[in-house]
């Protein structure tokens, strides 16, 4: 009997080593395939081909630097980029939210109160015809060389796509379900929110997708105007200074900062709008 035992546990003791030996390379070729579809991937390889380009055909720093050379800069300038870094990531994402909250309530009043859109929406379309320049001296005008300068800056450029988007995405509410909800009794505030608002809340993603990245750009802008601190305080000295390590320096930081906000939000879309990849 006890040889019979030693027997079973061998076999058993066999038959788990053999599941994990054929789980194992499934498991790691999962790993690699994920990693090999993650932006990260493609992140690195054209790191690695800008490396290889740059000593391949011998180009020189003050033309294009290697990514070796701007890792270096920065690791040197560590403090001062960590902090340009969070200044500049506060300042967007307070313009952000202000220009999404605007956005919103305004493509919400357009798409209900029809005269506001015919009258007011055109101006909302005109103001970002104005030089984006010329706009930061005014607000640096009447705000002073504050924070909310820059906050206004980001909101600026941030609300009116977040505007557009929600306006359409309410305007294209299907009439037929409209009229369904209605046979039931559904009016008013209770309409909005079981139907239009879920209806048009991805195409209100797409706009906020926009807003985050212009939100960045306006920020930038607004530290050119006397400000002490920031990403784009150490873009434009880099540019006085011709330091072209600093500057691509500088614009790998602000292609994270751009690239990982614009994650986020694709990552709340995914888990807000959890319909959309349902249907």
């Amino acid at each position: 009997m006890s040889a019979l035992s030693d027997r079973a546990q061998k076999a058993l003791l066999a038959g788990l080593r053999s599941g994990a030996v054929a789980a194992g390379p499934s498991w790691q070729r999962r790993l690699l395939t994920g990693f090999l579809r993650s932006p990260l991937a493609s992140m690195i390889a054209l790191a690695l081909l800008w490396e290889f380009a740059t000593i391949a055909f011998a180009v020189p720093r003050r033309a294009l630097p290697p990514p070796s050379a701007v890792f270096a800069d920065a690791w040197t300038v560590r403090a001062d980029l960590l902090a340009s870094f969070g200044r500049t990531l506060l300042e967007t994402l307070l313009g952000f939210v202000a220009g999404s909250l605007l956005g919103c309530l305004s493509g919400i009043t357009f798409a209900y109160v029809r005269t506001l859109e015919r009258s007011v929406f055109p101006l909302f379309v005109i103001s970002q015809s104005m030089p984006v320049v010329a706009f930061g001296a005014l607000v640096v005008i009447w705000f002073g060389n504050t924070l909310l300068a820059k906050v206004v800056m980001a909101l600026f450029l941030s609300f009116l796509p977040v505007t557009v988007n929600t306006l359409r995405g309410l305007k294209g509410v299907d009439p037929q379900r409209i009229g369904l909800m209605r046979s039931f009794g559904a009016r008013g505030f209770t309409l909005f929110a079981k139907l239009a608002w879920p209806w048009a809340l991805p195409q209100v993603m797409v706009g906020l997708k926009v807003a985050i990245s212009l939100s960045l750009i306006g920020s930038i802008v607004g530290e050119w105007f006397g400000e002490t601190v920031g990403l784009g305080v150490m873009l434009l000295q880099a540019m006085y200074t011709e330091d072209m390590t600093r500057l691509w320096t500088v614009i790998v930081a602000c292609g994270l900062m751009g690239s990982a906000l614009y994650g986020l939000i694709s990552l709340i879309e995914r888990r807000l709008v959890w319909w959309r990849s349902a249907s």
